[in-house]
């Protein structure tokens, strides 16, 4: 049986677009990683649609700013981002260590 994950925190709208967009900026960034990657073209289209992803983390923030949302939770939007896999997602984007011989 695969274990429930606990409810996402609640979140403002533009909140809950902040933490999509910036995984997604996320997973974009881990299939660009030189260290992890293996073809260039996958790379490439990653990059490509990094661009598109990035205003978007942009407009969630914007978004949040103009709605007077000026500070960030960071506990309740690390709560969501470890419900939404972020610990895992986000490794892709680091240099794996080396490997011991």
């Amino acid at each position: 049986m695969v274990p429930e994950l606990p409810p996402l925190p609640a979140l403002t709208r533009a909140e809950g677009q902040f933490i999509d967009a910036y995984l997604e900026v996320v997973d974009l960034l881990g299939k660009i990683n030189p260290s992890r990657s293996s073809h260039t073209y996958g790379a490439l289209r990653a990059a490509q649609a990094l661009v598109g992803r990035v205003e978007a983390l942009r407009e969630a923030l914007t978004l949040m700013h103009m709605r007077g949302e000026s500070e960030v939770h960071a506990d309740t939007l690390a709560c969501a981002l470890r419900v939404l896999d972020g610990e895992r997602r986000t490794t892709r984007v680091t240099v794996p260590g080396t490997r011991a011989s």
